[in-house]
């Protein structure tokens, strides 16, 4: 049974519409929050495994802002993009062209893998007033914290892919697994927020398509960063930063934002990597504050 949403009462008072889009090939499902005639609309991109409801608990405190998010090729209910490799070329190709069909002119936010997908295409050719990263990958990550997990997380998707498809498949959805990653990365001590976090995990962190698209795109997250397109990134840029994050220390993300040219950067205490789930409030007040 679902547990409870601490974040549901306000969630429930924004309207949110489920839409479809053709992009470069494939559809895409994405859902829309907030009316349609808001003055500023962000185009929310989800990190790594999850899907679109990770950043709800963001949204359920951007009232009065239109937010537009799309589930990643490969996740949720956005099938593979057909005949193309799911790296970070077409990711941000793919982004590029979504925000164009739907969006043209919204202000981009990406969380985690999500902040390096969205740096990539702004450093490219898409367009965008402004950008927000949430809990940004700024540093190579076998370089973090735990880079000896990260290397353990290597090999695991890895083996995973080689694996006699059933089984690999099993392996890469094993709720064990997928409850000891929840367990890394909650920060919180609050049992009722982190068995929500918990639960999350458990429903969507396995909505990926098949395993062959999960390497591909777990590929493209452990071998770039935001780092990589830093000095091309050429609008405002807001980075909401954690001081516990253990996929890039908070010192990587000072440096970061240095080398963006025009970075502002919030640094939010006593959390990790799942920023959107335990400090949405704090990160909604820092991105309000960056908007205005």
């Amino acid at each position: 049974m679902p547990v409870p949403s601490p974040y549901a009462a306000p969630l429930a008072a924004i309207p949110v519409a489920r839409h479809e889009v053709g992009v470069l090939g494939g559809r895409t499902a994405y859902w829309v929050y907030g009316a349609g005639d808001a003055a500023t609309t962000i185009v929310a991109v989800h990190g790594f495994r999850g899907e679109h409801h990770g950043l709800e608990p963001v949204v359920a405190f951007l009232d009065g802002i239109r937010v537009v998010m799309p589930d990643l090729p490969g996740f949720g209910e956005t099938p593979p993009l057909p005949g193309r490799a799911h790296d970070i070329a077409t990711y941000a190709e793919w982004l590029t062209a979504f925000v164009g069909a739907v969006a043209p002119g919204a202000v981009v936010l990406g969380h985690s893998f999500g902040s390096i997908v969205a740096s990539a295409a702004v450093a490219g050719e898409l367009s965008t007033p402004r950008l927000i990263l949430v809990n940004p990958i700024g540093a190579p990550a076998l370089s973090g914290p735990r880079g000896v997990l990260t290397r353990l997380a290597i090999a695991y998707y890895w083996v995973g892919a080689r694996l006699p498809r059933r089984v690999g498949t099993w392996l890469l959805r094993n709720r064990l697994i997928v409850r000891v990653t929840s367990m890394a990365m909650a920060k919180t001590r609050d049992r009722g927020l982190r068995a929500f976090i918990h639960d999350q995990h458990d429903r969507y962190f396995s909505s990926f398509a098949d395993r062959d698209v999960l390497h591909e795109a777990f590929v493209t997250s452990v071998s770039h960063d935001v780092g990589d397109y830093a000095d091309r990134i050429g609008v405002p840029t807001l980075l909401v930063a954690a001081d516990r994050d253990d996929i890039t220390p908070i010192e990587a993300e000072r440096v970061l934002a240095r080398r963006i040219p025009d970075a502002t950067l919030v640094e939010i205490a006593d959390v990790g990597h799942l920023i959107h789930y335990e400090k949405p409030v704090e990160a909604v007040a820092a991105i309000r504050a960056f908007l205005s």
